[in-house]
C-alpha cells in the first residue's frame, strides 16, 4: 500500500501571494516528488501547481480601515470556507501567506479546530514600521514564521516565536528569457521610441485610486511626446478591470498579461510609473527606473500617517534609507506632480543610469543573490514537521 503523500496546504489572498505559494510548492515538489500534495486557497499561479481554490481571491483585494470595516463580513465567510478545505483534506500543515487580516481570521480557525497542526506565516507583518503588537498576536496563533526580510526576526523572537529568514522571493526572478524586442516588435514601438511602463496595481480598490491620476499624468506626458509607447502589464486579479478602463483613454495604451509579456515589458521599458508594492521590487531588478505612487482612503490615511514608524514605503528605498526612487504618496499623486517626476526620467539618460545604480545597491542590501527563498522555505517548513 502507497504511503499517504504529504498534505500542505497552502492560503495566499494575493498576486504577490499566489507567487510565493506557487514558487514554494514548486520546491516542495523538488523534494518529495508524488509524495506531496496542495490544497488550499489561491490564484491562477498556485492552481497550475495544483491548488484548487475554492473562491476567487480577487474578493480579498482589499486594503485601508473603511474598506477593511465593509468588507468584514465577508472576509469571515472566506475564512470559513478556507477552514472547511482543512476538515475535508486533513493537511499535514498550513502555510498562510501575507495577507495579515485574512490569513489570521483562518489560523485562528485551524488551531480551534485542529489545534495539532503547524501553522506556518510567510511574510511578517511590518511590525517595525506600525502595529508592533502584531508580534505578539503571531506568537500566540504560529508555531513558525518564515521573513522576507533579515530585521524582521528580533520583534517576533522576543516574543517567543521560532522565526526563520528565507529572503524575498522576488529577488530571484527571472529576467534571463525577457525580450525587451519582442515587446517591442508586439506594441509596433520603433527602435528609439520611449516606452513608459504604468503599473496601477494588483487589487481592485488600487486602481480605482491611483488611475485617475495615473491617466492624468499619462496624457500630459503624451502631448509632449506623440511618440511615447505605454504599455500597461495587468496583474490577473484586475485585467478585465484594467482593460475595460483603458478602452476609454483617449490615446492608445497596450495592455499585456502574463509573466513573460511582463518580463518583456519591464526590460523594454525607459521608465515605469508604480503603484507601491511587490512589482517595485521587480522592476528594480530588470534595471528600471521609476516613479513609485500611492494613494489611501483618506480616513485610512489620517490614521496610519500617525502609527506609520518609517518615512519609506518602497522596499529597496527602505534598504537604502532614502529616496532611491521618488515616493508621490496621497495628495503628492496627482497628474501633474507625477508628469513632472516621469519627464525628468524620460529626459535624462544620466539620471535614470544613477537611479538604476542607487536601485542595484539597494538590492544587494536586500539579499539579492542569496539562497532561493523557495528553496529556504520548503527547507524550513520540512524541518518543522521532522521536529
Amino acid at each position: 500500500m502507497n504511503a499517504r503523500p504529504l498534505t500542505v496546504m497552502l492560503v495566499a489572498a494575493e498576486a504577490s501571494g499566489d507567487d510565493r505559494g506557487a514558487g514554494l510548492a514548486r520546491a516542495l515538489r523538488r523534494r518529495l516528488g508524488e509524495g506531496v500534495r496542495f490544497v488550499g486557497v489561491g490564484g491562477a499561479r498556485m492552481a497550475a501547481e495544483g491548488v484548487q481554490s475554492p473562491f476567487d481571491i480577487a474578493d480579498l483585494s482589499i486594503f485601508g480601515l473603511l474598506e477593511g470595516l465593509l468588507a468584514y463580513p465577508k472576509v469571515v465567510r472566506r475564512a470559513e470556507e478556507t477552514a472547511a478545505v482543512a476538515a475535508r483534506e486533513k493537511p499535514d500543515v498550513a502555510v498562510l501567506i501575507d495577507s495579515w487580516g485574512f490569513t489570521l481570521r483562518v489560523a485562528q480557525r485551524l488551531r480551534r479546530a485542529t489545534p495539532g497542526l503547524p501553522l506556518v506565516k510567510y511574510v511578517a507583518p511590518q511590525v517595525w514600521a506600525s502595529r508592533p503588537g502584531r508580534a505578539r498576536t503571531a506568537a500566540r496563533w504560529y508555531d513558525l514564521l518564515l521573513t522576507i526580510l533579515g530585521f524582521d526576526a528580533p520583534a517576533f523572537e522576543r516574543e517567543g516565536l521560532k522565526t526563520v529568514f528565507v529572503g524575498n522571493s522576488t529577488l530571484v526572478v527571472d529576467f534571463a528569457t525577457a525580450d525587451p524586442d519582442r515587446l517591442r516588435r508586439e506594441i509596433g514601438a520603433g527602435a528609439d521610441d520611449p516606452i513608459l511602463l504604468v503599473l496601477p496595481g494588483s487589487r481592485p480598490v488600487e486602481i480605482e485610486r491611483v488611475m485617475p491620476a495615473f491617466e492624468d499624468a499619462v496624457r500630459l506626458l503624451k502631448a509632449e511626446r506623440p511618440n511615447l509607447q505605454v504599455v500597461i502589464p495587468a496583474a490577473s486579479t484586475v485585467a478585465e478591470g484594467v482593460k475595460a478602463r483603458v478602452a476609454g483613454w483617449p490615446f492608445r495604451a497596450h495592455v499585456v498579461e502574463g509573466e513573460a509579456a511582463k518580463r518583456d515589458a519591464m526590460k523594454a521599458a525607459t521608465v515605469a510609473l508604480a503603484c507601491s508594492g511587490t512589482v517595485t521590487t521587480e522592476l528594480a531588478l530588470a534595471g528600471c527606473p521609476m516613479v513609485v505612487a500611492y494613494r489611501l482612503g483618506p480616513v485610512t490615511y489620517a490614521v496610519l500617517k500617525r502609527m506609520i514608524r518609517t518615512k519609506y514605503v518602497t522596499l529597496f528605498n527602505i534598504a537604502a534609507q532614502d529616496f532611491v526612487a521618488p515616493e508621490m504618496i496621497q495628495a503628492d499623486c496627482n497628474g501633474p506632480d507625477l508628469a513632472r517626476a516621469i519627464a525628468m526620467r524620460l529626459d535624462d539618460a544620466g539620471l535614470r543610469g544613477r537611479q538604476v545604480e542607487r536601485q542595484n545597491a539597494a538590492l544587494l542590501k536586500m539579499g539579492r543573490g542569496g539562497p532561493d527563498p523557495n528553496e529556504a522555505a520548503a527547507d524550513a517548513i520540512l524541518n518543522l514537521l521532522k521536529a
